[in-house]
């Protein structure tokens, strides 16, 4: 099976496609799915542009509006996950994960599915001390707060994930885990990215939440972004157990390392993207402990038996299948023959994908519970482990190490076209 894996999108759909069919004709070769580490921008209409962290002068509508619309199909199946850039309130009604559009597969805040015989998980967001401990309390419309904290990751998704227990082929992260830059050549790294030298010292460059992850679960295969840079790396687990071999990429810009193309080995194709029963069964387990306030999860509050969980999934999905629901549109769609057409509507809805899965699991529907943090308030001020506090700037984006960097590069890119 080939792979092609990219760093950043930032809702550069058309390029990316085109590029990977470029590669195609250039080596006689079939890729079978596309994977995206983060930063896809899936925005649908300028709506959505309000749910995109982004300072208002870069925001573009970009490609993904042709896909979710039917003008475009995506080429090859690709799967996503989320970053800190992207649009918020679409990804929150996939929380589960499903079709972002057609062929495109956004595997939720969370989530592990199957392509062909491969398990592919991962995890959205980017790691943040303050907020790790929280709940999901952020809803649509966001302030200028949680449109800074709806991607942040969660302990509650991290302890899903920690329950997996059968093998995962290939692991999505948008950052970094911590510590990875030990097992690669950080000197190299640092040339090109000098800032990064001090945060590698002090171990500070990464996320704890991945690195758990990376030590729990360890993958043959690890791939991020996030830091607009490629780097490669190789972690041995313990003296005689496995390896994985990670891979971070670039975002998509001209003369950009973002794509690369691994061959896996798998079983003969035609593939599909299809549920997880494991991790089907771990959603069934601990959806009744969600965390949609401040609070965190009581963890010890889950009264089901994974083991049971698994069988009562196993036996839905032999009688229904294993495929995901059909994508549906929620929203109208950018018109650029009306651009300020798609503000009309002021709702949130629900996607019929997220009830249809969730009336399969027979859980009930929370992603529209109203949270704490719709009701004004300053909210608790949680602490690192450790006991040292973080300070809040509402001015500066104090969770993108590499952001002012990013839009400066933006502007170098733009003059040079000019």
């Amino acid at each position: 099976m080939k792979i092609a894996v990219e760093g950043c999108m930032h809702g550069d759909l058309d390029i990316v496609y085109q590029t990977i069919q470029h590669v195609e004709r250039l080596n006689g070769i079939k890729i079978d799915l596309l994977l995206c580490c983060g930063d896809f921008q899936a925005v649908r209409n300028a709506r959505d542009m309000e749910s995109l962290n982004v300072p208002p002068k870069y925001r573009e509508m970009k490609s993904f509006w042709k896909y979710y619309s039917g003008q475009e199909v995506a080429p090859i199946p690709t799967i996503f996950i989320g970053g800190n850039h992207e649009a918020s309130n679409y990804l929150w009604e996939l929380y589960y994960g499903g079709w972002a559009a057609p062929n495109i597969y956004f595997l939720g805040f969370a989530g592990v599915v199957k392509f062909g015989n491969i398990r592919i998980g991962g995890l959205s967001g980017i790691y943040s001390a303050r907020d790790y401990h929280l709940g999901h309390h952020e809803r649509p419309p966001y302030n200028e707060r949680t449109i800074r904290s709806v991607y942040h990751v969660r302990e509650y998704d991290v302890h899903k994930l920690m329950q997996v227990e059968e093998p995962i082929d290939i692991f999505l992260s948008h950052d970094w885990p911590l510590g990875i830059t030990d097992c690669g050549n950080w000197q190299q790294l640092v040339r090109h990215k000098r800032h990064f030298e001090n945060e590698i010292r002090e171990r500070t460059l990464g996320s704890k939440a991945a690195a758990q992850l990376l030590e729990k679960l360890r993958p043959p295969y690890w791939f991020s972004a996030h830091l607009h840079c490629k780097f490669a790396a190789v972690v041995q687990h313990g003296e005689s157990g496995p390896t994985t071999k990670f891979l971070a990429l670039d975002k998509c810009l001209p003369r950009r390392k973002f794509l690369q193309i691994i061959d896996i080995e798998s079983e003969p194709g035609p593939y599909e993207i299809q549920y997880d029963e494991e991790w089907l069964a771990i959603t069934r387990k601990f959806n009744p402990i969600f965390p949609l306030t401040f609070k965190n999860a009581n963890f010890g509050g889950t009264q089901l038996e994974m083991q049971d969980c698994q069988q009562w999934v196993r036996s839905r999905l032999q009688a229904r299948g294993p495929k995901p629901f059909e994508f549906a549109q929620t929203v109208p769609s950018f018109d650029p023959s009306q651009p300020d057409s798609n503000n009309s509507y002021f709702d949130y809805p629900r996607n019929p994908q997220t009830e249809s899965l969730l009336q399969l699991l027979e859980l009930p529907y929370l992603l529209d519970s109203v949270s704490e943090s719709r009701v004004p308030t300053h909210g608790p001020t949680p602490l690192i482990q450790g006991g040292s506090s973080v300070e809040y700037s509402e001015e500066i984006p104090i969770d993108d190490a590499d952001e002012v960097e990013e839009f400066a590069e933006i502007d170098d890119v733009e003059t040079g076209n000019e």
